[in-house]
């Protein structure tokens, strides 16, 4: 393996045994995170992403395929991996009846820190995460974005050489999320930290160097933030129209709409040619008495690359099954 390269799965594969047969949660997944980099796991519920982290970290065992951190074996290797990374499961509990110092303390143990070392890389954390002035605050009493904070100070206080989060940011309110990703960015920028999140967020995966997009357990999509959204095809169009439901059914069969999305009480109309459909679609909406507002072209985003990549794998495996279905007839 290549020394810059600390993360690597290739052809995963997990598999679960339920009362309806064999599961498989995540399937045949590939991918590499370089040293350093913030490696971004997306995909709506369901699609496979705390299990695959599960599994690279040694948590679970995986059914087939390989998977290492920093050249360990994630069966084999699991207790030097958890001396080297540090990992915020999503539904990562402080002990509510500890002090934030107590919390600092108890992981330290964990982990085998010496009191000495413990001395010097606590006040350290705490200032990093903007806790100093609350040591003495219950976990139970801290706010949503505080926890987060101090869940990510107690997977630091090894000092591991990677960091693995599983939706850190979940429920928590926007300023507080940017307010972590802050402490991400300057993890990354100090210390040369390699970061592997999985989030919800598409504005948060905007954040990331590289992006895999997880959909029923297999990547369908993995690059650059700027090269995913330039897979949607188009350009983009966003007007708010009413009546919605008439501007949608009339856009969505008009000649050069490649894709219709909605966002909020806007529609988003992907065109093959924006300078020739944008005047037949502000003729076809007036025709039909629908007033807009805002008719303009904007950059396609992650939210919109995710749902156009996404739509596209559905269709796809639909027109496979009909096939299949018609050769079997």
């Amino acid at each position: 393996m290549q020394s810059d390269v600390t993360i690597t799965a290739q052809n995963l594969v997990k598999t679960f045994r339920t009362r309806r047969g064999i599961v498989q949660a995540v399937a045949g997944v590939t991918l590499e995170v370089r040293r350093g980099e913030t490696f971004g796991l997306i995909g709506p519920d369901g699609s496979g992403k705390t299990t695959t982290t599960r599994v690279i970290l040694g948590l679970l065992r995986r059914t087939s395929g390989e998977s290492a951190i920093l050249g360990f074996d994630s069966m084999r290797d699991t207790y030097a991996i958890r001396e080297r990374v540090g990992y915020i499961a999503q539904k990562f509990a402080l002990p509510a009846d500890l002090t934030v110092l107590e919390s600092m303390r108890f992981f330290a143990d964990i982990h085998g820190v010496s009191l000495a070392e413990q001395k010097r890389r606590i006040p350290e954390l705490l200032e990093f995460a903007g806790l100093t002035a609350f040591t003495g605050r219950l976990g139970g009493r801290l706010s949503g974005g505080m926890k987060k904070k101090l869940a990510l100070a107690c997977s630091l206080v090894h000092e591991p050489q990677v960091v693995m989060l599983d939706e850190p940011t979940l429920g928590v309110d926007p300023v507080s999320r940017r307010e972590f990703w802050n402490l991400l960015g300057r993890l990354r920028a100090e210390q040369g930290l390699t970061i592997f999140v999985c989030t919800p967020y598409m504005d948060e995966a905007e954040r990331c160097d590289w992006v895999g997009l997880l959909y029923e357990g297999q990547i369908i999509a993995r690059n650059t933030p700027a090269t995913i959204k330039r897979m949607v095809p188009g350009r983009l169009l966003q007007f708010a129209p009413q009546p919605f439901p008439l501007a949608q059914r009339l856009v969505t069969g008009m000649e050069g709409v490649l894709e219709v999305q909605t966002y909020g009480a806007q529609l988003h109309v992907f065109v093959d040619d924006v300078a020739l459909r944008l005047p037949q679609l502000e003729t076809a909406l007036q025709a039909a008495g629908v007033h807009y507002e805002g008719c303009r072209e904007i950059e396609p985003r992650m939210e919109e690359a995710f749902i156009s990549l996404i739509r596209r794998r559905r269709d796809a495996v639909a027109a496979t099954t009909l096939a299949q279905e018609g050769v079997e007839r």
